[in-house]
Formats: C-alpha cells, structure tokens, sequence
C-alpha cells in the first residue's frame, strides 16, 4: 500500500503579506497607494463641489493617514490646505499623549484646527437615555462615537464640506467600529488599507516625503506609530496612560491581517490559513506567537467577519 507522510512546505511566507519586506518595493508600493488614495478624493471633492473637508484627529494611526491623504488631494486641486478642518474632540477616554498628537500634526499640515470637547453633550445624552456613567458598557463607548460622528456631521454642513472616513480594513473586517459612529462617513479613504499597511504609509511620509509640503512632522509621526492602538473610549489609567489597548480585545492585527490576505485574496480555508499562519511565525525573527494563541486569535477573525457584516452591508 501507499505510504503517508507528511508533506514539508518548503516555501517561504512573509509575516506582514500586504507590506513588502524590501525597503524600495515598500516605498514604491506606499507612495503609489497614497497616490491612489488621494487622487480618488481629490475626483470625489471635485465632482461634489466640496468647498471644504472635515477630518475628526485622534493622534492614532487611521485618522492620521487620513490627513495626510486629504492634504494630498486638496494640493493636487489646488486647494489651500486651511479648507481641512481637522476636528479634535477630547472625551473621558482622552490622553494627553493623543490629544497632542493630534494637534500638532493638523498644524503641522497647514489645516484649520478645532477643538469641540464633547464630555458635556455625552452627559446630557446620559440622563436622557438613563444611562449610568459609572456603567461603562458598550452604550457608555457607542455614545461617544456617535457624539463625534454627529459633530464631525454638522461641522461639514456649516463648511459646506465631506466628512472623510478614517476607518482602515482591518478594523472593516472584524467590524471594529461603532455602527453609525465612526463606520459613517462621505467619503473613507483608508477602507481598503490594512492595519499594518496604514503603519508603513504613515512611515513613508513621515521619513521619505518631507519634500512633498509634509516637512517637520518625522518626530510626530514617531510616537504616532509608538501609541498602542486604542479607540480610547473607556477612562485612562491613573498615570494618564491608555487604559484600553484594542490589540488585548481582539488579537493582534499582525494576524489579523495574515488571515485576512489569504482568506480574501486566495479563499482559502481556515486549515490552510492556520497552517501558514503558523509556518510564518515560525520563519520569521520578528514574530513569537504560540500555536494556541494563532488558534485563538482565528477563530475570533472568523466570529467576529461574519457576524459583523451588517456593518458593511450598510456602507
């Protein structure tokens, strides 16, 4: 009879498969999206006669990218860059650390700065839904998405602007958003931009475009991309440092992003993907994850794809 034995990859697989290892490829493969990303805003606010935009900041990642992007397109129309409102809106999960991140980055990029501290109007909304603030539910979090997204809203109707989405496709995919919160926009420009692919970009503009008007704002970017990922909607620690770390809810967006390449990209199935997964890890220097964790962190991909399309139905 016929023999069984194990078959041995003897293939290579990159850890991060959206990023290019390659320090040329990569900034070839960034400055081309951002590119992309900009030149689609720029044909969106043309064709919609938006005088202005409105960004909401929040010193992480995505809304980051997302100010980069719309300075881009507003320098490719032509477009003075103080028609970029760039809305920070500090509440009770604020740090210090973002807030300022925020503020100096909208400066740096030349838009107009605004400041609306939304703690009072969630207050209000509290007592009159009757809602506890020492209960910090999913309704304590959603409120304040919500309040944000309302405010971003209004502001675009007083400028005569789009909102511009800030959420990435990782967070798409596990539908890490708030319905009708930060998942509403205009205009999203980082929906097809995995986690660790809007890590790169920002980068790359930070180190490598200073000549293209993003000149000073290296420093900023740094401890942008040093600030754990957080949507910063539940009260920080006692020494004012990020108390919610999305990365302990839902898995590290290394994995999330592996999975999310070879499900999408080559349908494969979840046996295969765990397989590679873990052959990744083992080949990579950069990465320790433990068999146990890569299954855990999986099946939380699958559950949480599924069950929350609704999101992107709606979008």
């Amino acid at each position: 009879g016929l023999k069984q034995t194990e078959t041995i990859l003897t293939r290579t697989f990159p850890s991060r498969p959206f990023v290019p290892r390659d320090d040329q490829e990569r900034a070839k493969r960034c400055e081309e999206i951002l590119t992309i990303q900009a030149m689609g805003l720029k044909k969106r606010l043309a064709h919609t006669h938006a005088k202005s935009a409105v960004v909401g900041i929040s010193g992480g990642l995505d809304s980051t990218l997302a100010l980069l992007v719309t300075a881009k397109a507003f320098d490719a129309l032509g477009l003075e860059r103080s028609g970029i409102t760039a809305v920070t809106m500090p509440c009770f999960g604020t740090t210090d650390r973002t807030y300022q991140n925020a503020c100096k980055m909208s400066l740096k990029v030349g838009a107009t700065l605004r400041e609306v501290r939304i703690g009072d109007a969630v207050m209000q909304h509290f007592k009159d839904i009757g809602h506890d603030p020492q209960d910090h539910s999913v309704t304590y979090e959603n409120s304040q998405a919500r309040e944000r997204t309302q405010v971003l809203m209004d502001i675009a109707n007083q400028t005569g602007g789009l909102v511009i989405g800030t959420g990435d496709m990782s967070e798409l995919a596990l539908g890490w958003c708030t319905y009708n919160g930060d998942h509403m926009s205009m205009y999203a420009v980082n929906t097809s931009i995995p986690k660790t692919l809007v890590r790169s970009l920002v980068n790359e503009v930070g180190h490598f475009m200073e000549v293209d008007g993003f000149a000073g704002i290296a420093p900023i970017i740094d401890d942008i991309i040093d600030t754990p990922v957080s949507p910063e909607l539940l009260p920080p620690n006692p020494d004012g440092t990020i108390a919610q770390k999305t990365e302990d809810t839902v898995g590290s967006y290394i994995l999330h992003d592996f999975f999310l390449y070879y499900t999408l990209r080559y349908g494969m199935s979840p046996e295969e993907v765990n397989e590679l997964c873990k052959e990744a890890v083992r080949q990579s220097d950069e990465y320790n994850f433990s068999d146990s964790e890569i299954d855990k962190w999986q099946k939380v991909f699958y559950t949480r794809f599924f069950r929350q399309q609704f999101k992107r139905n709606c979008m």
